[in-house]
């Protein structure tokens, strides 16, 4: 990414404290894990299984009994300039004596499974566990282990019926399994969580105009206040965390080129409100709230289909960020692993 420093940006670095750097360099890096794709957005994967199988009149969901798994690879990649400054104070006055740009970049690997259940015909309920590892080069720091578990529910009123727009609704409750970025030694480890319990819930929609399938999604989300946090910031210590709501959005479309190969392209927006930190200073007795600003990401994404068997598509996909927060390069892979034996209890 380019450095960009106006005039207004260098006056602002000298009136601040070094501490203020750290702090707004990290809640940059949460602000990038909350804005990241949801797993309940409405994706190329799913419009590319309809680009395939789309037919007769039927739920697009699992029907009732039906199990199957999924496997999904992803890779994020984020490429930054980290700007370092050595400034000295002379009464009212400050000078800058160093400043040194080197790179940063942060690597996140994130293995997934997702089981799906249906529940009913129109109703099927999931659960997705995730094994992230992750890595960044300016201060060497890694993180690896078990992500945040989530269930989902998604619920489809109406069959589906050519030529008619589908409707699925989702809702997904996340639970804080991952290693908390409230709770670690920010100096040594890097975290695979949220830390915080969460919700989400909205409504995708789909419509197929043979061979294109047109698909979109709203959705929004809330993360539950964190209390009793002992976390050392520098001079204080971090009691409380409250994260502001979060709106993502997502719309395009898939090509079926043949019966074995299908295209598709799509753009996710998300948006994060403000957040407040609660921190107490020892020293002072004092406690005060920092509040970020408000944070939008948005990234296009690439996928091919390729029938892979009668029943099985497997989806590549790539992408890239259009925001600063967002990932500047992301890869893909969704593998449906056949439990038992056979498909037939997938819906079209």
């Amino acid at each position: 990414m380019n450095i960009r420093i106006s005039a207004l940006t260098l006056s602002l670095l000298l009136a601040a404290n070094a501490p203020v750097f750290a702090d707004e360099a990290e809640d940059l890096e949460k602000a990038r894990d909350a804005l990241s794709k949801q797993d309940n957005d409405a994706d190329t994967e799913k419009a590319l299984e309809q680009v395939f199988e789309a037919a007769e009149k039927n739920y697009s969901l699992l029907r009732k009994g039906g199990k199957s798994l999924n496997f999904n690879s992803d890779y994020s990649y984020y490429g930054d300039q980290r700007i370092d400054l050595t400034i000295e104070r002379d009464g009212e006055s400050s000078v800058i004596r160093n400043a040194d740009v080197s790179p940063v970049a942060s690597h996140t690997f994130t293995n997934s499974f997702t089981f799906d259940y249906g529940l009913l015909d129109n109703l099927t309920v999931s659960a997705r566990m995730p094994l992230i590892a992750k890595y960044e080069t300016e201060d060497e720091l890694s993180g690896y282990g078990l992500g945040d578990l989530s269930s989902t529910f998604r619920w489809q009123p109406f069959s589906y019926v050519p030529g008619r727009m589908s409707q699925t609704y989702f809702f997904t409750a996340r639970f804080p399994t991952g290693e908390s970025p409230y709770e670690i030694d920010e100096s040594e480890s890097l975290a695979t969580g949220s830390g915080s319990y969460g919700t989400s819930g909205g409504v995708s929609v789909s419509k197929v105009l043979d061979p294109v399938v047109v698909f979109g999604s709203l959705s929004a989300g809330y993360s539950f206040p964190i209390t009793g946090l002992n976390q050392v910031r520098n001079d204080s210590i971090l009691t409380e965390v409250r994260s502001g709501p979060s709106a993502s959005f997502s719309m395009g479309f898939a090509y079926s080129l043949s019966y074995e190969v299908s295209l598709s392209m799509s753009f996710q927006g998300s948006y994060s409100h403000k957040s407040d930190f609660v921190l107490f200073t020892p020293s002072t007795g004092e406690e005060t709230t920092s509040t970020t600003s408000s944070q939008m990401s948005g990234i296009m994404n690439f996928a091919l289909g390729l029938r892979v068997s009668p029943k099985t598509i497997t989806n590549i996909n790539v992408g890239f960020g259009m925001t600063e927060l967002s990932p500047d390069i992301i890869l893909g892979i969704s593998l449906p692993i056949n439990i038992e034996g056979r498909n037939s209890s997938q819906g079209s």
